[in-house]
Protein backbone atom coordinates (compact mmCIF):
# COMPACT_ATOMS: atom_id res chain seq x y z
CA UNK A 1 0.00 0.00 0.00
CA UNK A 2 1.11 3.31 -1.02
CA UNK A 3 1.37 6.24 1.80
CA UNK A 4 -0.20 8.86 0.22
CA UNK A 5 0.91 11.28 2.99
CA UNK A 6 4.53 10.86 1.93
CA UNK A 7 4.66 9.31 -1.26
CA UNK A 8 5.49 13.12 -3.11
CA UNK A 9 8.11 13.70 0.03
CA UNK A 10 9.89 10.61 -1.93
CA UNK A 11 9.44 11.58 -4.73
CA UNK A 12 11.18 15.25 -3.96
CA UNK A 13 14.20 13.09 -2.33
CA UNK A 14 14.60 11.01 -5.66
CA UNK A 15 13.96 13.63 -8.15
CA UNK A 16 16.97 15.41 -6.31
CA UNK A 17 19.31 12.65 -5.82
CA UNK A 18 19.39 12.25 -10.28
CA UNK A 19 19.52 15.88 -10.35
CA UNK A 20 22.44 16.35 -8.18
CA UNK A 21 23.85 12.94 -9.95
CA UNK A 22 22.63 14.28 -13.30
CA UNK A 23 24.64 17.90 -13.01
CA UNK A 24 27.64 16.20 -11.41
CA UNK A 25 28.53 13.92 -14.13
CA UNK A 26 27.46 16.44 -16.91
CA UNK A 27 29.73 19.06 -15.48
CA UNK A 28 32.56 16.31 -14.53
CA UNK A 29 32.38 15.55 -18.37
CA UNK A 30 32.75 19.25 -19.35
CA UNK A 31 35.38 20.70 -16.86
CA UNK A 32 37.35 17.70 -15.80
CA UNK A 33 37.26 15.27 -18.78
CA UNK A 34 36.26 18.34 -21.64
CA UNK A 35 34.18 17.21 -24.17
CA UNK A 36 37.03 16.50 -26.59
CA UNK A 37 38.21 13.64 -24.02
CA UNK A 38 34.57 12.42 -23.44
CA UNK A 39 34.52 12.27 -27.49
CA UNK A 40 37.81 10.35 -27.08
CA UNK A 41 36.15 7.71 -24.34
CA UNK A 42 32.88 7.87 -26.02
CA UNK A 43 35.03 6.46 -29.23
CA UNK A 44 37.07 4.10 -27.43
CA UNK A 45 33.86 2.34 -26.02
CA UNK A 46 31.67 1.91 -29.37
CA UNK A 47 29.63 5.50 -29.43
CA UNK A 48 29.93 8.05 -31.80
CA UNK A 49 32.50 10.96 -30.34
CA UNK A 50 30.06 13.93 -31.66
CA UNK A 51 27.63 12.30 -28.91
CA UNK A 52 29.76 13.87 -26.28
CA UNK A 53 28.11 18.00 -26.59
CA UNK A 54 24.29 16.21 -26.28
CA UNK A 55 25.14 14.11 -23.43
CA UNK A 56 26.95 16.70 -21.47
CA UNK A 57 24.43 19.22 -21.68
CA UNK A 58 21.31 17.09 -21.56
CA UNK A 59 22.98 15.80 -17.83
CA UNK A 60 23.59 19.28 -17.07
CA UNK A 61 19.81 19.83 -18.38
CA UNK A 62 17.97 17.27 -17.07
CA UNK A 63 20.03 17.88 -13.70
CA UNK A 64 18.56 21.37 -13.60
CA UNK A 65 14.80 20.43 -14.67
CA UNK A 66 14.81 17.78 -12.32
CA UNK A 67 15.85 19.49 -9.55
CA UNK A 68 13.04 22.04 -10.14
CA UNK A 69 11.09 19.56 -10.81
CA UNK A 70 9.82 21.03 -14.25
CA UNK A 71 9.21 17.80 -16.98
CA UNK A 72 9.86 15.22 -14.68
CA UNK A 73 8.14 12.46 -15.89
CA UNK A 74 9.85 13.15 -19.44
CA UNK A 75 12.93 13.80 -18.93
CA UNK A 76 13.32 10.83 -16.28
CA UNK A 77 12.01 8.24 -18.87
CA UNK A 78 14.94 9.83 -21.18
CA UNK A 79 17.01 9.70 -18.37
CA UNK A 80 16.39 6.25 -18.08
CA UNK A 81 16.87 5.04 -21.22
CA UNK A 82 20.58 7.07 -21.43
CA UNK A 83 21.53 5.69 -18.24
CA UNK A 84 20.96 2.21 -19.59
CA UNK A 85 22.59 2.92 -22.68
CA UNK A 86 25.67 4.44 -20.85
CA UNK A 87 25.50 0.44 -18.61
CA UNK A 88 26.20 -1.10 -21.68
CA UNK A 89 29.56 0.04 -21.34
CA UNK A 90 30.28 -2.09 -18.13
CA UNK A 91 28.30 -5.56 -18.96
CA UNK A 92 31.33 -7.10 -19.66
CA UNK A 93 33.10 -6.08 -16.70
CA UNK A 94 30.99 -8.08 -13.93
CA UNK A 95 28.62 -6.85 -11.33
CA UNK A 96 31.18 -4.80 -8.88
CA UNK A 97 31.88 -0.91 -10.14
CA UNK A 98 35.56 -1.16 -8.13
CA UNK A 99 36.31 -3.56 -11.23
CA UNK A 100 38.78 -2.81 -13.77
CA UNK A 101 37.01 -0.14 -16.03
CA UNK A 102 33.72 -0.39 -13.61
CA UNK A 103 30.81 -2.82 -13.35
CA UNK A 104 27.52 -2.52 -14.42
CA UNK A 105 25.33 -2.29 -10.69
CA UNK A 106 25.69 1.18 -10.61
CA UNK A 107 24.20 2.85 -13.78
CA UNK A 108 21.36 -0.18 -13.99
CA UNK A 109 20.56 1.17 -10.37
CA UNK A 110 20.47 4.95 -11.60
CA UNK A 111 18.80 3.59 -14.78
CA UNK A 112 15.92 1.97 -12.49
CA UNK A 113 15.84 5.05 -10.36
CA UNK A 114 15.31 6.92 -13.04
CA UNK A 115 12.55 4.73 -14.37
CA UNK A 116 10.78 4.75 -10.66
CA UNK A 117 10.77 8.44 -10.82
CA UNK A 118 9.56 8.38 -14.41
CA UNK A 119 6.44 6.34 -13.08
CA UNK A 120 6.35 8.13 -10.01
CA UNK A 121 6.05 11.59 -11.11
CA UNK A 122 6.57 15.13 -9.77
CA UNK A 123 6.30 14.77 -6.10
CA UNK A 124 6.76 17.63 -3.79
CA UNK A 125 7.81 20.97 -4.32
CA UNK A 126 7.88 20.39 -8.45
CA UNK A 127 7.69 23.97 -10.65
CA UNK A 128 5.22 22.11 -13.11
CA UNK A 129 4.65 23.59 -16.28
CA UNK A 130 1.15 24.86 -16.96
CA UNK A 131 0.30 24.18 -20.12
CA UNK A 132 -2.63 26.78 -21.53
CA UNK A 133 -5.86 24.82 -23.33
CA UNK A 134 -5.95 26.27 -26.61
CA UNK A 135 -9.68 25.95 -26.67
CA UNK A 136 -9.98 28.86 -23.57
Amino acid sequence: MIDTRTAPYSALVLRIALGVMFIAHGLTKLLVFTPAGTAKFFESVGFAGWFAWPIILFEIAAGVLLLTGVYTRLIAAVAAIELFTASTVHFGNGWMFTNPKGGWEYPVFLAIAALVLALLGDGAFALKPTIRNINT
